[in-house]
């Protein structure tokens, strides 16, 4: 979802910053496509549970662009294989809003800050939710919400904040990954909501936060919501 996203932002005038982690030849992949629309993209490589790589890949933007217009919160986990029990609390909370605060150096007022979530995180605080996801979807409804307190200070320095929510989206890692844990659960989401949305249409939603024009806090909703 995020390459979709970077290469519809590319499409849109923006230049693109990859944060990859360790797969260096996706994160290559992204910026062929985008150098190939006539924009220029910097790789940037940073674990952003760790503070120091977050400050260098910053320092990188700011040496190669000045600015920061838009920033994309599309990072998630908590389902990996041999994590730590907190590291979904590290990644989607934690490092989340340390990467807002780091950020908002290199942002000028009108910039946009979007947070990539799910329906089952989203609505976690009302309709709860159990299994494998129950990790994930707790910390980054957490990683939300605090965002959403920051909402006052981002308008003081003329920041906007959106949310994207996405139903299972077809095709992506979190379903493949739940269907390992818990076999059926894609389908039966599909006989629930219907149709899971596509990884084109979440992509579009993403790139239409960070342009068009919304209140701060709105939530754009991709899929069903049943």
């Amino acid at each position: 979802m995020g390459a979709a996203a970077a290469v519809l932002l590319a499409q849109r005038g923006f230049d693109i910053v990859v944060n990859y982690h360790s797969k260096r030849s996706r994160a290559e992949d992204v910026a062929a496509k985008v150098h190939a629309l006539g924009r220029r993209a910097l790789l940037a490589q940073a674990d952003l549970t760790r503070s120091i790589e977050v400050e260098a890949m910053l320092a990188a933007v700011g040496s190669e662009f000045g600015r920061l217009d838009v920033l994309i919160l599309n990072a998630s986990g908590g389902l990996e294989k041999g994590k730590p029990a907190e590291y979904a609390m590290q990644l989607n909370l934690t490092a989340q809003v340390h990467l807002v605060d780091l950020s908002r150096k290199w942002m000028p007022r009108g910039g946009r800050i979007v947070f990539v979530t799910s329906h089952m995180a989203h609505f976690y605080a009302e309709r709860g939710m159990v299994g494998p996801y129950g990790p994930v979807a707790a910390s980054k409804h957490a990683g939300e919400q605090a965002l959403r307190g920051r909402r006052a200070e981002l308008a003081k320095s003329g920041i906007r904040l959106a949310i994207v929510s996405g139903d299972m989206i077809e095709g992506t890692i979190t379903p493949r990954l739940l269907e390992r844990m818990d076999r059926g659960t894609t389908q039966a989401r599909r006989d629930r909501a219907g149709p899971l949305p596509t990884v084109a249409e979440f992509a579009k939603a993403i790139a239409d936060a960070a342009t068009e024009q919304h209140l701060s806090g709105d939530t754009i909703f991709v899929g069903s919501t049943l």
